[in-house]
């Protein structure tokens, strides 16, 4: 199953995929739609052409984002790290999401605005000190994230926080594809692409710390909730390791991909104002 976030009448509306067409479901989002445990069971309402929505962040207003840095070894050798004990997490919040097909404006106060594709598990039912089985029960399924980074930001101190929290800056759709369609563990080819050339692709296969596992590690100091983004992390090949290094420019346009989960296109446009 295939759940949105759509704009519509001046609000936003939760909507089953079914192929061509988006049912409206009675939410107003989907981290609204999974806290409510009888959601599998709720009828739909009117049909609209999926060619046609105006797509939300899939989770708008999560009550938290949990992003696990250096969690693809090719990444981790890239940036010049060593390979951590423990998930490397970093924080988001709900102002810096974005749709999968708005524009992504580019800071006026940054010139090194950076890609990292990113497959990102949303939780559907709470978690307090789980173990890796209670945690991956515990997902309701997967979408596509691009952390695009600031990195002249990012560099301001040891902590990350500055380049990673631009507001409007984290694209994240363009829906969550339910995890009985994928798996718990799904090893999927994750991609990232600026105006047709592929900068990133990797299997979510690799990565260090699995969804389950990490989920697990945050649920031992916070209780996750239904609708909680984590980003598992980058594979190599992003712009600021690169020789010389390559940064967004306005006019690209940035297309993030996982396999079997769609694709977020973000045109980039220069900050006005």
């Amino acid at each position: 199953m295939r759940l949105a976030t759509i704009r519509i009448d001046g609000g936003t509306r939760a909507a089953r995929v079914d192929g061509d067409h988006a049912v409206l479901l009675p939410a107003p989002d989907v981290g609204a739609l999974l806290a409510d445990p009888s959601w599998p069971a709720l009828t739909g309402g009117p049909r609209l052409p999926v060619a046609e929505l105006d797509l939300a962040p899939v989770v708008p207003r999560p009550s938290q984002i949990f992003c696990v840095g250096l969690n693809y070894r090719a990444h981790i050798i890239e940036m010049g790290r060593q390979v951590p004990a423990t998930p490397t997490l970093f924080a988001k919040f709900p102002a810096g999401l974005l749709g999968a097909r708005d524009p992504l404006v580019l800071p006026s106060v940054s010139d090194r605005v950076d890609w990292e594709v990113e497959l990102a598990v949303v939780v559907g039912r709470p978690l307090r000190r789980g173990t890796a089985a209670e945690a991956a029960a515990a997902i309701a399924g997967y979408t596509v994230l691009n952390d695009v980074s600031m990195r002249d930001w990012q560099v301001h101190s040891s902590q990350w926080l500055p380049g990673k929290a631009f507001e409007a800056s984290t694209p994240v759709g363009p829906w969550l594809t339910t995890v009985d369609e994928v798996g718990d563990e799904p090893d999927l080819e994750v991609r990232c692409e600026v105006d047709g050339e592929v900068m990133q692709r990797a299997r979510t296969g690799d990565l260090l710390f699995g969804p389950a596992e990490t989920m697990a590690y945050v649920s031992r100091f916070t209780t996750l909730r239904p609708g909680d983004l984590i980003a598992t992390g980058t594979p190599g090949g992003v712009g600021n390791a690169r020789d010389p290094k390559v940064f967004l420019r306005p006019g690209q346009v940035l297309r993030t991909s996982i396999e079997g989960l769609g694709e977020c296109v973000n045109e980039c446009v220069k900050e006005t104002g």
